[in-house]
This record gives C-alpha cells, sequence and structure tokens, in this order.
C-alpha cells in the first residue's frame, strides 16, 4: 500500500508544480531507498525555455600544460575570462559525466540589487560544467566547484 501511494503523491507535487508560474529550475531525486528496485534517479529541469532544449555533448581531452579553458557566462555566452584547464577531461553530456556524477541546481532569478555591475566571476553554469568534465566523485565535484568559487569569485 505504502508504495502505490508513493507515485500518487510524487504526482500531485509536480501538478502543483506545474500550475505555478515560476522562474526556478528544479530537481526532482529519488535516492535507492525511495525506488522499487534499488535505482538512483535525477531529473533536472531549467526555467528557461529559451536558453535550454539541446543535449550538449563534450568529449573528454588531454591537454598540454598551461593550456587554458575559456570561461563564458552560461546563459549568454559572455566571455567571463580565462583558468587552467585540466590535463584530463571526461566526456559530459547534458548534466551527467563518464563517470555517472550528474549536477542540477534549483536557482531563481535573484534579487537585481545584489547583482554585482559588471558581473565577476565564475556562473553557476560554468562551475557545474567544469566539475562535470574534472570530477569523477560527487565529492570531488563539490571541491571543484568550491576551489574554482573561491579562486575566481562567484
Amino acid at each position: 500500500m505504502r508504495r502505490a501511494i508513493a507515485p500518487l503523491i510524487a504526482a500531485l507535487c509536480l501538478l502543483s508544480l506545474a500550475s505555478r508560474r515560476t522562474a526556478a529550475c528544479t530537481n526532482l531525486i529519488i535516492t535507492r531507498d525511495a525506488s522499487a528496485d534499488g535505482s538512483t534517479m535525477i531529473s533536472y529541469t531549467a526555467d528557461s525555455h529559451e536558453l535550454y532544449g539541446e543535449l550538449a555533448l563534450t568529449p573528454a581531452g588531454h591537454f598540454p600544460p598551461g593550456a587554458m579553458r575559456k570561461i563564458g557566462e552560461g546563459d549568454t555566452g559572455r566571455f567571463l575570462g580565462w583558468i587552467p584547464q585540466a590535463p584530463r577531461t571526461y566526456w559530459v553530456v547534458g548534466n551527467i559525466n563518464e563517470h555517472q556524477v550528474s549536477t542540477g541546481e534549483t536557482t531563481f532569478t535573484g534579487r537585481d540589487e545584489l547583482a554585482p555591475d559588471p558581473p565577476i566571476g565564475i556562473d553557476y553554469v560554468s562551475l557545474m560544467n567544469i566539475a562535470m568534465e574534472r570530477a569523477k566523485t560527487a565529492r570531488e565535484a563539490i571541491e571543484i566547484m568550491n576551489g574554482l568559487a573561491e579562486q575566481y569569485g562567484y
């Protein structure tokens, strides 16, 4: 009985979210203990139908010492700067890499008065993308994003 009610509750939650106008990204995460067969699942929806809609593919690579990686703002593509490239990067499809590490975010448009002018640092989209290119574990992805934000600003 308990397992039969869980899908109904999830459907009602999603239906209630669909009926509201919002500018926030949404994740749905199901852990192994919450799924019928022990699977873990993650779903990510972006709030902008104009910015997203394609599945990006970033191939793995090997880079020489001194190579640099271009940083562009995730939503606009505006050039933000360069950072040192990792010696090796991993395949990334969408928000998941070849080691099954995945990212998602639940941001909202934010408060305009808190936005720096001009914008500085690395934005959240770039942090997620770089982490997926460089991390073998979720913990490593967090450490990468934290280190980049501390070094270059966010």
